[in-house]
């Protein structure tokens, strides 16, 4: 029986793929064959993959708005393919609402799902509907057969009829007549094709090497024709397959390129039956260049070389023992050996190896005076993530010279300049260091049992103490203050410190007013709040007790807010100058937005912004016209692309006033955001300057630049490792993606800006994506550490970056929400003071809290406030440092002007009407938390020895571990929900009884047509307006970023006269871009 075949995506500009892929492993259980092809594509992309996989259909999430625009979009480009027999199902939460789904399925699309039918008939109800829906569909479909005419027209261009005859042939019965048209396609081959087999084992990166090969050969020769059969292995049980190698290719949506994913299905080796038909199909059409991909095989197989005029044996530095390389029949075979991902431990020793087994077995004779290094064998160090690795230019360079004899042009002058010379150690941190994280946590270990014995030494000590004070009898007194001395001794200064000064500590919490340092400056606090009853509340309780055990084992593992290891907070007191509250916003226009943050902050002296971006901004493209992108121009967001921008969206806000501050959660492109912000600030001051007559040369004008950053207050998210885990919002190859940011905080730290912080480490978007809050804070503080080591590699010292860092969580309903701010504070004291050495300023965790989104529910929606609001009063409870509140209808909308309302009410009335906050370390003393905290604490450690043991956060990116658990808990966690066994109240159990559905009465902000043509026509005119300028700014760019230079600072520059899409558009070309996993 045929296979159904089923391509799978989200959306373009759209990272959230935990739907997608739930429902990708759903179908694939109930044996179809998945092409997936992960986040952000764009209809042409999705549709250039149905064309050449002949899928039956197409299955796309969209949750980031513009699903009217994409959808009608993607059925109108299937039609002028003569494909609209390509199925097209979609969903989108509560995003898409039922009237919309109406209008999409009348325009031809065969299904939305509403959240309304996972309530009904569950993700497995929709999951058979699609199965169903597609089988009923075949029977009206004519079975395709080739025939002399067609085959004879074959050409690279007809990606369709390619992908079809490919079908017939996979498909192909004994009814067929496969020996007929087997001579048909050997009399129609165009005898220019090489044929080159991929082959090696899993994981070992054979889709990413393939995928750089390709970019150079298009680079290199523009006409050059390309055709990929991709392998991957079915399921036995099921007979599904998950067709993924296409997630891997970055270089492949080219007119030149021809990519087609098979199932080994009944084959029992690593290629399908139908290889060799289909090699032939693929020589009539005229490519150059035939990649056949195997899946990843043993050591004893060895096919794809029966099948290809030259072969690539890819490998890793994992094989084991030198012994093992030789029972791995490619090594005897390969024409080509490659060492992948070489930027591993080993991988240098396992060059070695295989040249020394290379040698050995092909008994090639060398020049003896030549050392191993020194030798040109066909053996590769290459590291397919590395962007221009030497490795694979070489390995480029030797498959180019098999053109030799072909009639092919090749940009000779390009090659020659590409680099070559072997390179031992590009990766992000010094291999000596990757054991971080167990350092870590074996730190933490022994922080502990220092506390422990230090609480059991001034347990005796304190225990002779007493004894001595209440004796009479002299020879017994002396006997134990002798004793008393011995232990006394024993306790380290800080323990001494933290015992003598107890009692002034209690008594200066006993007065109505305290004064405390921060950063040198002094502050005085009223040190009680009076109840309505006349009650004395402190601010700040202390605990009772005065024996010395007790006050060590506070002191060392609680202490009060504001001393190490700040568990209870890292100020003494909360701010009285403004509240913790910082909404999100980010709408439409710049100008509506703007209308927005003066709404939210209206009567506040604290002007706290936070900005949300649409899904254009976030993944640094321009608005357009094309329907795809335009969308979703300010749709889920803000949509910003250049300084002038920026102006516009804080205009009537003085960015250099100490009580404002901008939060920007954007990450792929956050340097470029932050030089439209901080150049906005600088074009103001410079303006105002002009203004009053004062003319500036270049020297005060670079320092007007400095001295007004100096004065800006904000935070930048840029936290590319949790893109690359949980968000998907990461464009850039991760070498160079953190490049931008080190880069970025390299300038912070040479002039001295001290109030702006460069990264906002988030572990919100992790539990979004479906983490569970100890995976979440987990990975969060691991990844924290891990730009601690990154920015200590490239040079900075650790006081001069660590105070610009700060930190992002998610607080739910679980229980282990309540303390994460505990947790984290401690560890991350604890590590900074005793493993690096860090200033007290560094040891401060500071940390904002967004309500979970992902309990906001489209069902039963006005009980989103409710969770809301418990999770709010967590925030408060463990001290965060700032606060934002999610609106009610989030989960189908921008919010509107009511719900922000709300919102921003649930935050002042539990800060100002809800008693037990007005003290600020209300859970401390509490059994319950302090026995949460030491769970969650013991939890995370475990956690950060896994990593450990996978290489650190970058070694278990490199797996795919953080983002393969990640979706493990959040499948739990929808199973537990559509079982009911994890009750959520109106979405699985106290169902509403009426028949009403509420979402075609909900208030739905969309933005409007006119909107987004003014967005299209500023974008237009910034570009005309400095047509004459960008170029040279986009050349000056290169230059520094080729040259190795710091790409912020020029940024500065850039961004007076680039728009972000010419800028990123410049950076692709030298950083490379991101690819995609699973």
């Amino acid at each position: 029986m045929q296979k159904i075949r089923i391509v799978t995506a989200a959306a373009l500009f759209d990272g959230h793929d935990v739907s997608i892929n739930l429902f990708r492993r759903l179908l694939q259980k109930r044996g179809a064959e998945i092409i997936h092809i992960g986040h952000n594509r764009s209809v042409s992309e999705v549709v250039t993959v149905a064309l050449q996989e002949d899928a039956d259909a197409i299955l796309v999430s969209s949750y980031q708005g513009g699903h009217n625009e994409y959808f009608r979009y993607m059925v109108d480009m299937l039609k002028e393919n003569d494909a609209a027999d390509i199925l097209i199902f979609g969903g989108g939460g509560g995003v898409i609402l039922p009237s919309e789904a109406t209008t999409l399925e009348s325009y031809g699309v065969k299904r939305i799902y509403h959240a309304t039918e996972g309530q009904k008939i569950g993700i497995d109800g929709i999951a058979d509907d699609i199965i169903n829906s597609i089988l009923e569909y075949r029977k009206s479909i004519a079975r395709f057969i080739p025939n002399d005419e067609l085959i004879k027209q074959n050409n690279s261009a007809q990606s369709y009829l390619i992908a079809k005859q490919l079908s017939f042939f996979e498909n192909c019965t004994e009814d067929c007549n496969r020996d007929s048209f087997r001579k048909i396609y050997a009399d129609n081959d165009q005898g220019k094709s090489i044929v080159l087999g991929v082959t090696g084992t899993g994981g070992s990166g054979k889709s990413s090497l393939n995928d750089e090969i390709i970019g150079r050969f298009l680079s290199t020769s523009p006409n050059f024709k390309i055709g990929i059969l991709a392998v991957d292995p079915s399921k036995s049980n099921t007979g599904g397959a998950l067709l993924g190698d296409r997630i891997r290719y970055n270089q492949i949506y080219n007119e030149n390129v021809f990519f087609r994913s098979f199932a080994t299905r009944s084959s029992k080796s690593e290629i399908p039956e139908s290889i060799i038909d289909s090699i032939a199909i693929m020589k009539s059409c005229g490519f150059d260049l035939i990649i056949v991909e195997t899946s990843g095989i043993g050591q004893a197989n060895s096919e794809v070389v029966t099948i290809s005029d030259k072969s690539v044996y890819v490998m890793t530095a994992e094989f084991g023992a030198p012994t093992q390389l030789e029972k791995i029949d490619m090594l005897d075979k390969a024409d080509f050996i490659v060492i992948n991902k070489f930027e591993k431990r080993g991988s240098e020793d396992a060059y070695r190896e295989v040249k020394i087994n290379y040698l050995r077995n092909r008994n090639v004779q060398t020049d003896k005076s030549l050392t191993l290094d020194e030798l040109e064998l066909p053996v590769y160090a290459c590291s397919s993530n590395h962007f221009n690795n030497p490795g694979l230019n070489r390995l480029f360079k030797d498959l180019a010279a098999c053109y030799a004899d072909k009639n092919v042009k090749f940009d000779h002058e390009f090659i020659a300049k590409m680099p070559t010379k072997h390179i031992i150690d590009y990766s992000l941190i010094n291999n000596d260091k990757i054991s971080y994280l167990s350092e870590i946590a074996e730190s933490i270990a022994q922080y502990k049992i220092q506390v422990t014995r230090q609480s059991g030494i001034a347990e005796k000590a304190y225990a002779y103490k007493i004894a001595y004070e209440n004796t009479n009898d002299s020879d017994l007194r002396n006997r134990l203050i002798a004793e008393y001395e011995i232990f006394y001794d024993e306790l380290t200064e800080e323990s001494k410190k933290y015992i003598n000064n107890w009692a002034k500590v209690t008594e200066n919490y006993s007065q109505d007013e305290i004064k405390y340092l921060v950063q040198g400056k002094e502050f005085s606090i009223n040190s009680f709040t009076k109840s309505l009853s006349g009650s004395k509340i402190p601010k700040v309780a202390l605990p009772k007790f005065n024996d010395w055990k007790s006050i060590i084992e506070f002191c060392y593992m609680e202490n009060l807010p504001g001393e190490f290891p700040y568990t209870a907070g890292v100020f003494p007191f909360k701010r009285t100058t403004e509240d913790p509250k910082r909404q999100f916003a980010g709408e439409g226009s710049p100008e509506r937005t703007n209308r927005r943050f003066h709404y939210l902050s209206k009567d506040d002296a604290a002007k706290r912004l936070s900005v949300a971006f649409d899904g254009i901004t976030l993944y640094a493209e321009d608005p357009a016209e094309q329907p795809d992108i335009y969308g979703k121009i300010g749709e889920s967001g803000v949509s910003i692309c250049s300084v002038e921008d920026m102006d516009r969206l804080l205009a009537g806000f003085d960015q250099t006033d100490p009580l404002t501050s901008v939060s920007m959660t954007i990450n792929a492109p956050a340097p470029i955001m932050v030089a439209f912000y901080f150049m906005t600030a600088y074009n103001r001051a410079l303006k105002k300057l002009e203004n009053e007559g004062i003319k500036l040369d270049e020297a005060a004008r670079e320092n007007l630049k400095v001295e007004t950053f100096r004065k800006l207050r904000g935070t930048v998210q840029a936290d590319m490792l949790k893109e690359d885990q949980a968000q998907n919002t990461i464009i850039f190859s991760i070498d160079f993606a953190m490049k931008l940011i080190g880069d970025l905080q390299e300038y912070l730290s040479i002039n001295k800006i001290r109030n702006y912080y460069s990264l906002s480490i988030s572990g919100y978007h992790i539990a979004e994506a479906g983490a569970n809050p100890i995976s979440q804070l987990a990975f969060t503080l691991a990844n924290g550490f891990t730009y601690v080591e990154y920015f200590l590699n490239r040079g900075l010292k650790v006081d001069d970056f660590a105070p610009n860092l700060s930190f992002f969580f998610s607080n739910g309903m679980d229980p282990e929400y309540s303390v994460i701010g505990r947790v984290a504070r401690r560890i991350w004291s604890v590590a900074m003071k005793n493993k690096y050495g860090a200033d007290e300023r560094s040891q401060r965790l500071k940390y904002h809290i967004q309500t979970s989104g992902r309990s906001l529910h489209a069902q039963e929606i006005d009980f989103n406030d409710i969770r809301t609001t418990l999770q709010g009063l967590l925030a408060f409870y463990d001290n965060c440092n700032s606060l934002h509140t999610n609106s009610y209808d989030e989960a189908v909308t921008t919010p509107t002007e009511e719900s922000v309302r709300r919102s921003m009410a649930i935050q002042l009335i539990l800060s100002k009407e809800f008693g037990m906050l007005k003290n600020e370390n209300p859970i401390q003393g509490a059994y319950i938390f302090e026995e949460l905290t030491e769970l969650v604490e013991e939890a995370v450690l475990m956690e950060f020895r896994r990593l450990s043991r996978r290489g650190g956060v970058l070694g278990a990116m490199e797996t795919q571990y953080q983002r393969s658990k990640i979706q493990e808990e959040s499948m739990y966690y929808e199973y537990m929900k559509q079982s009911g066994d994890f009750p959520i109240i109106g979405v699985n159990t106290f169902l509403n009884s009426s028949d009403d559905n509420p979402y075609e009465k909900m208030q739905i902000i969309r933005t409007s047509d006119e909107e987004k043509m003014q967005r299209l026509s500023e974008v237009h005119g910034f570009k005309e307006r400095n047509a004459d300028k960008v170029e040279a700014a986009l050349k000056n760019l290169i230059e520094v970023a080729i040259s190795g230079g710091n790409i912020f600072a020029e940024l500065l520059n850039t961004v007076q006269y680039a728009t972000m899409g010419q800028i990123t558009a410049v950076l692709y070309k030298i950083g490379g871009k991101y690819r995609r996993g699973m």
